[in-house]
């Protein structure tokens, strides 16, 4: 059999530690190959590590084809819902998986889309109410061809890929401005999602040296990035302070002032009541 792997596909495989691929050779060795490999058509979907392993060995395998797959984009589609359902993948290539099908479908729906707009008939008016319509209806027509559903915000790709949107928000930041090595680093799970964001607004250069440095001084680089965002509002906390604080004194002069007017409005009030007593007197 004729069994051809692409490279694209690999891409979707997250590979085995060493470890790992021992442990699934000595089972594969004891056991034989007991899960058949996927095919479409002679291309190999699924069963990369286990086909690599049985074809070293000479050891059997069986094979089955998928018959939904009808394009190269339902391949790749079947294969990141396959392994987003595993839990041996970290949170970062979940959200990577997810990403990347939202990529997917909504080139499919927009392509889906173009096609219907071409193909789809005018719908004419109704010459009555009852009358059918001629053609087909574009809502129905679109209907057909705008599937899978898309994933079209932060907290439907955070449900797909069991994280929290502001995770996802993460990832995306790691996938734009991250270097390789950072990417690589957080892959390999040296540091965190958090960690690997901050890292990622540094200018390139810097990304690179520190993680040429290793984990620790990747570590020490998200550090001081934070330390260098805290410092200004802790900064400008201070100053609100003492503007506070320089404001009170004033503060309290103000209210100082309103009582005493307000005292001597009374008194000022009791000395005319005074005056009318004794002006009625003297009459």
């Amino acid at each position: 059999m004729n069994i051809v792997v692409l490279e694209e596909l690999k891409a979707y495989i997250e590979p085995l530690t060493p470890d790992e691929h021992d442990a699934l050779e000595r089972s594969l060795l004891a056991e034989g190959c007991r899960d058949a490999l996927v095919l479409w058509g002679d291309i190999l979907v699924d069963g990369h590590n286990r086909y690599g392993i049985c074809t070293k060995h000479g050891l059997p395998f069986q094979t089955v084809q998928n018959p939904r797959f009808q394009s190269m984009e339902d391949v790749h589609l079947w294969m990141i819902d396959q392994h987003l359902g595993r839990r041996s993948l970290s949170d970062f290539q979940r959200g990577v998986l997810a990403l990347r099908k939202r990529e997917i479908v909504a080139e499919r729906r927009s392509r889906a889309k173009a096609e219907a707009d071409k193909t789809t008939a005018p719908v004419p008016e109704a010459p009555t109410g009852d009358a059918p319509w001629e053609g087909e209806a574009p809502a129905a027509a679109l209907a057909a061809v705008l599937e899978p559903k898309p994933l079209q915000s932060r907290e439907d790709i955070a449900r797909a890929a069991r994280l929290s949107a502001s995770q996802v928000g993460m990832i995306e930041k790691i996938q734009k401005q991250a270097a390789p090595e950072v990417v690589a680093a957080v892959r390999a799970g040296d540091i965190s999602l958090n960690a690997a964001a901050v890292v990622a607004t540094l200018p390139e250069e810097e990304q690179r040296a520190a993680a040429a440095a290793g984990k620790d001084e990747l570590k020490q680089a998200a550090k001081r990035v934070r330390e260098s965002r805290r410092k200004p509002r802790e900064e400008s906390a201070e100053n609100a302070g003492n503007a506070a604080s320089e404001a009170s004194p004033a503060s309290d002069e103000v209210s100082t002032l309103r009582q005493r007017i307000a005292q001597l409005e009374a008194e000022n009030a009791e000395l005319r009541q005074q005056v009318q007593m004794l002006s009625a007197q003297l009459v």
